[in-house]
């Protein structure tokens, strides 16, 4: 009994609690952290002539996807509440509302239809209009039929818009990206590369925790030249006198001795 109350106790406590979250939560960021550094991979084909400038199409159509999914959007909402409203008003599961109103249009693109929600010949037998049954899962909600025919009509619309309209600009978007990019590939090209290049060579060159190594390294550089450039700054140039040295002269020296 005494083994029982104590195991109880460490249970109840909350940060043993988080124990038992923690691998859960640990394992998910572990997850994305090797998406993001597998897609960060990419980066370093940026110097190649030929995969470099594809790298930047791909970065501009992302932009216009951006915009495509912002028109497509409004086409989901719009449709999604509307036939929600008609097939569905009284349902009162709002986790269901939103799934018929966003998620479940969205697979209409792809052609996922649940026709036995929209055709009346073919609606469920065992469904029911109890709320209570409904929100207790034993049945489905029963689809009202009295509109049907303008939910077909919607659909069509929708369908009409979504994947001959839209789908269609997306991809003369695309065309026109890819042909100003391509256009210019070797400047496009030449710019990413050096900019990569540049990039690499401000960071340090040891990995941590060697890293501190390599910041010292650099700023000792820092101080050597902020000296050298202080005492290039006393010699004016001008005319030459017996005292005077040229300063073509005096920089190699300055240089090596504080090297």
């Amino acid at each position: 009994m005494n083994i029982l109350k104590k195991f109880k106790l460490y249970v109840e406590d909350n940060w043993n609690k988080s124990s038992y979250v923690l691998p859960t939560a640990g394992r998910t960021v572990l997850a994305i952290d090797f998406m993001v550094f597998t897609l960060r991979l990419i980066h370093i084909f940026a110097i190649h002539k030929q995969l470099g400038p594809k790298i930047i199409i791909v970065e501009r159509m992302m932009k216009d996807v951006f915009f495509f999914l912002f028109f497509l959007s409004v086409w989901l909402i719009a449709y999604g509440v509307a036939t929600q409203a008609l097939l569905h008003p009284n349902d009162p599961r709002i986790d269901w509302v939103f799934r018929r109103a966003l998620y479940r249009p969205y697979l209409h693109i792809f052609g996922q239809i649940p026709l036995e929600e929209i055709d009346g010949k073919l609606l469920p037998i065992n469904c029911t209009n109890d709320s209570e049954e409904i929100i207790a899962g034993l049945r489905p909600p029963c689809p009202n039929v009295y509109a049907n025919w303008l939910v077909i009509l919607l659909l069509v619309i929708f369908l009409l818009v979504t994947n001959v309209l839209l789908l269609n600009l997306l991809i003369a978007m695309f065309s026109y990206t890819f042909q100003v990019v391509q256009g210019n590939t070797d400047i496009f090209w030449k710019f990413q590369r050096y900019n990569l290049i540049v990039e690499y060579h401000s960071r340090p060159a040891l990995a941590p925790p060697f890293i501190i190594i390599s910041h010292l390294i650099v700023n000792g550089l820092k101080d050597q030249e902020k000296r050298i450039t202080s005492m290039e700054a006393q010699v004016k140039p001008g005319k030459m006198t017996s005292t005077q040295i040229p300063i073509a002269t005096v920089k190699p020296i300055l240089r090596k001795n504080l090297h």
